[in-house]
């Protein structure tokens, strides 16, 4: 049975209405919600009348065209369907529109192997192979790319139409980046596919860059009030020239990049080039060096990164320097990954040994990260770099990256009761150069000072109180040194005397116990954490290289104090 245009976007929109069961739909709301679609596709009022409807309905439940759609009627004037997930998009195709179609493929396909036609190919194949599978209900001969779950294919339709007819929308956006949504005005020039993800291009004001917009990222789009803005500089068939992918800038050239590709994967990228200005460069036994001439984008990047060891980046120097970032940060991925094995063992060498070494417990990006906030703070608030206390109270924004899941783990792994204490920052560099004699790390600090039975030894010293508590808090105690740089015995790295963190000691017996102990010293890579008992006899040298080392030095406990005593940077960390 043939059906009209205006029928089918009827069908489409009623059916649409239908499959929104939150709303109660009258036969009032689908006259409208249909005259609003026909008129955003005509540009002009079109009269939908009850009977229309009705009679739409009626075809709808029928199985005239294959629906057999189960419409009910509730409460004497609601619609809705009876299946809670039919469509009639997820209707088989009646043997009549299956005839129709075969006849339709058989005319395109007289026009395969002209060149104006050559776009249509993949076009008819999958046109064919779908009629095919319906007529036999045999499974599919060709099976194309294609992402059933990909959001936004709702709105490809409706943007095309925009487009077609010039008109602008109200779209509403939320960017992957973005915190909330946000509804602007969007004039839309063009709709592009890459690797099976749609963007809508076009500009916001005509005094602005253009933009392109995933459909996956959009909210809601309708028709605006506002007049459409078309700017007569952008060609779609330039635009994308210089470039992989949907990243344009326009005010960017393109570069010259050239790649080496290795003689496995080679055969890959010859047959199917990144972009049609790649060219051969030339060729050894091991491999072929291609050039391209884009713009340095994501798109790039991600596309050089999909080949892994089998691409390196010849040039410009800035992609080289970008891909090798990326892959060195892949790389951390996997290195600061901490099995339940090693959390165990270093525990274990903490208790009876009173140290242990745990390397890649932050990624470099994350160190990277690190080292310019605390230049950045220290250089704005004259801070002083060599000892600075109360981290976390003067620079909370690192929380988030010092406490991150190898950290937690591994202080859970230790004590699962354990909050933090304090936190130091020591920057020893050629500028602030020192040493520090054998010693145990027995003050900590409190909000007041309170005369309270075995807490001896008050100091105020910048604003802090110190105090050497009992040997049962200080025994309670352990610490973890984050390092921000390589540390080795050049550039002063801690020595310890092992096991001598079961008792507080004098001088005597430390001058006792250094003097007959071989010290180890901890050499600890960037992103590193070594844990530490604050009894165990520690010691560092000036470093003898100019080079800096920067450590964050964390204390955590699990005892509270007694008498009303706090410690004055307590922070709860589970």
């Amino acid at each position: 049975m043939a059906v009209n245009k205006n029928a089918l976007i009827r069908y489409k929109t009623i059916d649409k209405c239908l499959q929104n069961h939150f709303r109660k739909w009258t036969l009032d709301d689908l006259i409208e919600a249909c005259s609003n679609v026909l008129y955003e596709y005509e540009g002009k009022d079109v009269d939908v009348s009850k009977r229309t409807v009705q009679l739409d309905l009626q075809m709808m439940r029928s199985d005239k065209l294959g629906y057999n759609a189960p419409i009910e009627v509730y409460d004497r004037k609601y619609y809705k369907y009876g299946q809670e997930d039919y469509s009639i998009t997820n209707s088989p195709i009646s043997n009549q529109d299956l005839t129709k179609l075969s006849e339709a493929v058989s005319f395109l396909k007289q026009f395969q192997g002209f060149s104006h036609f050559a776009e249509l190919g993949s076009m008819v194949q999958k046109l064919e192979d779908h009629v095919y599978t319906q007529r036999t209900q045999e499974k599919s001969l060709i099976d194309f790319e294609k992402n059933d779950h990909l959001k936004g294919l709702e709105f490809l339709d409706q943007l095309y139409q925009f487009i077609l007819k010039r008109e602008a929308i109200e779209m509403t956006y939320q960017s992957f980046n973005a915190r909330q949504e946000s509804t602007f005005t969007f004039h839309p020039y063009l709709l592009k596919e890459f690797r099976n993800r749609w963007f809508v291009i076009g500009k916001r004001k005509l005094s602005e860059g253009i933009m392109n917009l995933a459909l996956d990222r959009i909210i809601s789009v309708h028709k605006s009030e506002r007049s459409f803005v078309l700017d007569h500089t952008f060609n779609s068939e330039n635009y994308y020239k210089q470039a992989i992918g949907v990243s344009i800038s326009p005010s960017m050239e393109a570069e010259t990049v050239m790649l080496y590709v290795n003689h496995k994967q080679a055969p890959y990228v010859l047959t199917k080039p990144f972009h049609h200005s790649q060219k051969e460069i030339s060729r050894d036994h091991h491999g072929v060096t291609i050039s391209l001439e884009v713009q340095l984008n994501f798109e790039l990047e991600k596309e050089i990164l999909g080949f892994g060891e089998g691409i390196k980046v010849l040039a410009p120097e800035r992609l080289k320097r970008n891909i090798k970032e990326r892959l060195y940060d892949a790389i951390d991925g996997y290195e600061t990954e901490i099995n339940d094995k090693n959390l165990r063992t270093i525990a274990k060498r903490l208790e009876f040994k009173g140290f242990g070494i745990l390397n890649h417990v932050y990624s470099k990006r994350d160190i990277r990260k690190l080292k310019v906030q605390f230049d950045t703070y220290i250089k704005e608030n004259d801070e002083r770099a060599y000892g600075m206390r109360e981290v976390l109270k003067k620079m909370p924004e690192i929380r988030e990256i010092l406490f991150n899941k190898n950290l937690r783990r591994l202080v859970k792994a230790i004590d699962k009761k354990a909050f933090l204490t304090k936190a130091i920052y020591f920057d020893k560099s050629p500028k602030d150069n020192w040493y520090v004699t054998w010693h145990q790390d027995i003050p900590i600090h409190v909000s007041e000072k309170i005369e309270t039975e075995g807490f001896e030894a008050w100091t105020i010293k910048n604003d802090n109180i110190g105090v050497r508590p009992p040997e049962e808090f200080s025994k309670n105690t352990f610490a973890m040194r984050i390092h921000l740089d390589d540390t080795s015995q050049k550039n002063g790295a801690l020595q310890i005397i092992p096991g001598s963190h079961k008792k507080q000691l004098n001088d005597d017996d430390i001058a006792l116990i250094t003097s007959s102990s071989i010290p180890f010293v901890s050499e600890v890579s960037s992103g590193g954490v070594q844990l530490l008992k604050p009894l165990v006899l520690h010691a560092s040298s000036k470093s003898k290289i100019q080079r800096r080392r920067r450590v964050i030095h964390l204390e955590f406990a699990s005892m509270p104090l007694p008498n009303g005593l706090t410690y004055s940077e307590y922070e709860p960390l589970f």
